[in-house]
């Protein structure tokens, strides 16, 4: 009689995770989903299970997991509060369109109803943020049928699918399936073809732009398989390109007609593109900013996007076209005659060399102790071509769009459309999972760190010794303020800062890198900067970089748009009486190094 343990479903569970090519479940340990856990052991490491220090570092792990790997990523967490845990995480996932699966635990079946300890009704709890497929498991039979669907849901809507799995489903026999009544055998595949709009949309958006002089382009996620295409359509056109958060990684900004990216952190040529043109393409984006959008009925818009349902949802279209931005753009182009040189073209590439002189002239402002623009500056220009780049989110989002133009080589992510604090160095960890022989890079601030990054720095003490390439440079800005929400107080409500919820708490970032085995290092003088930059990419293991930065440098909108909000913003800095002096000073240079420059 042989000794060897009987298949359970979580066995069957973790071979359909290999099948599906899992490499990798991110989550945290507990009594719901030890029989996962027991059989992911079983599996010796094929997927592998990385525990993070909090569940909801590692729902962000799942997600960078499908942002840097373009794959599925997976979490797992037991019942009650680790459930909830998941939930920032997997709205990331929902809301940046990222493919995840979590096999979230439940009480065992009998239990159900009697108000049993961390007994919580997970179905309501997840029916939002994974509204295109959530199932609880009532039966081992489900499987793996529930789980090949959680899959292709995943992949095809590019959102969190959510599946619940009772105890005692987990630790029971795997079942024996064949063709019995209420029995569905389904196989683990998915597979996708090229959309290409219908050949009367095309006519008719090339009408569109015929008729057009001044054409601008808002590029998105949706273009990240389409860089070539983009280009060549911006060169046809002599048309502006700009970008949201999540289109910037695939664009290249070293192009003369790329003006940045948009919106309230945005450059001040991508605000005269969008501003100036009298037509918009909008391709695979669905930015939210929709008051840095040409004012409606200035411009006619087209719009290019795999999902019909976002045609015209910000901004009202002329025509649409159903397809992916690639194939899509290609059948464009055969449409639409070259320009050559126009005044528009050339006004375009002035607009864009004054932001550039701009963004430089902002990074040299001296501060107090240290420009965080200045830093981010340094910063981009040590970032090697086949690095990764995260970035969290806060005052550091507006230093990484203004300041930081990489090669497309390099993928960058942030929670965009969430903007939830706290992403980056789980990002990370997961990044460096899926690609171990890459640097990774990765830029937050003290409240983000604070928030979540100082736990999961801990994951990455107990993860760098198996990455084949050990470099991992985050550089954290250390201001001890909340200073987006600070800047946005002074900008939104013309109010002063209010210190009892805007302070962080002191933190030695950098002793705390070196009690855990990493290597810290600390700058507060800008004559120094170059030297720690270029130092911390050779240390041969994780570094952190604590830069003491000036918390009143202004987070000011790009022009026209700042412009309106200068004197909110001086109303709100005057409320402070002398703490808000500097800022004040501060404030009334950049907004002379932009009128001066226009």
């Amino acid at each position: 009689m042989s000794d060897s343990p009987q298949t359970t479903t979580s066995d069957l569970i973790v071979d359909r995770l290999r099948t599906w090519g899992v490499e990798r479940v991110y989550g945290y340990a507990g009594d719901g989903n030890n029989p996962l856990l027991g059989a992911l052991r079983r599996a010796g490491g094929s997927p592998e299970f990385i525990s993070a220090r909090h569940e909801e570092g590692a729902a962000f792990m799942a997600v960078g997991e499908a942002k840097y790997g373009e794959r599925v990523g997976v979490v797992s967490s037991t019942q009650g509060p680790g459930a909830v845990h998941l939930l920032n995480g997997l709205y990331d996932a929902k809301l940046d369109h990222a493919p995840v699966v979590a096999l979230v635990a439940q009480q065992h079946r009998s239990a159900l109803g009697s108000g049993h300890q961390q007994e919580l009704d997970l179905q309501h709890l997840f029916a939002d943020v994974s509204s295109p497929f959530i199932q609880f498991v009532a039966a081992p039979e489900q499987l793996p049928m529930v789980l090949d669907r959680a899959f292709r849901s995943a992949l095809a809507n590019s959102q969190p699918s959510v599946v619940i799995l009772p105890h005692d489903v987990q630790q029971a026999p795997a079942p024996d399936l064949g063709q019995s009544h209420g029995e569905v055998v389904t196989s683990p595949r998915w597979t996708t073809g090229e959309v290409i709009p219908r050949g009367e949309d095309l006519d008719a958006a090339a009408e569109v732009i015929a008729a057009g002089e001044k054409i601008g382009i808002l590029a998105g996620r949706g273009v990240r398989h389409a860089q070539e295409e983009l280009i060549a359509l911006a060169e046809r056109l002599g048309a502006g390109v700009t970008m949201s958060l999540l289109g910037k990684p695939y664009v290249d900004e070293s192009h003369p007609l790329v003006a940045g990216t948009m919106g309230h952190l945005g450059t001040t040529a991508s605000a005269h593109v969008l501003q100036e043109c009298d037509t918009l393409l909008i391709i695979g984006s669905d930015d939210p900013w929709t008051e840095f959008y040409p004012v409606p009925g200035t411009a006619r818009a087209i719009q290019l996007d795999v999902d019909p349902a976002m045609i015209g949802n910000r901004y009202p279209v002329e025509v649409g076209l159903v397809g992916h931005a690639a194939p899509g753009i290609r059948a464009l182009l055969e449409r639409l005659p070259e320009r050559g040189d126009t005044p528009w073209r050339r006004e375009v590439e002035e607009q864009i060399r004054i932001w550039h002189e701009i963004s430089r002239l902002r990074s040299e402002v001296p501060a107090r102790p240290l420009n965080p623009e200045l830093v981010a500056r340094g910063l981009s220009a040590r970032v090697p071509e086949d690095a990764q780049l995260a970035v969290d989110v806060g005052s550091a989002v507006y230093h990484y769009v203004r300041q930081m133009s990489l090669p497309t080589s390099v993928p960058a992510h942030v929670s965009s459309t969430l903007a939830s604090m706290g992403c980056a160095v789980p990002y990370a960890v997961a990044a460096k999972e899926v690609a171990p022989d890459r640097p990774m890079v990765v830029l937050a601030g003290d409240g983000a760190m604070e928030m979540l990054g100082i736990n999961e720095l801990i994951t990455v003490a107990e993860r760098w010794r198996g990455w084949g390439n050990p470099r991992f440079v985050l550089l954290v800005l250390h201001n001890r303020d909340l200073a987006e929400v600070s800047w946005e107080q002074r900008e939104s409500e013309a109010e002063p800062r209010f210190d009892a919820s805007q302070e962080v708490p002191r933190f030695d970032f950098a002793a705390y890198a070196e009690q855990l085995g990493l290597h810290g290092m600390r700058l507060h003088d800008a004559a120094a900067l170059d030297r720690v930059l270029d130092e911390a990419f050779t240390v041969e293991r994780p570094v952190v970089i604590e830069v003491l930065t000036d918390p009143d440098v202004p987070l000011l909108p790009p022009f026209p748009h700042g412009r309106q909000m200068l004197e909110s913003m001086r109303q709100g800095l005057a409320a402070e009486g002398e703490a808000g002096k500097h800022g004040l000073q501060l404030l009334n240079h950049y907004a002379e190094i932009e009128e001066q420059r226009r």
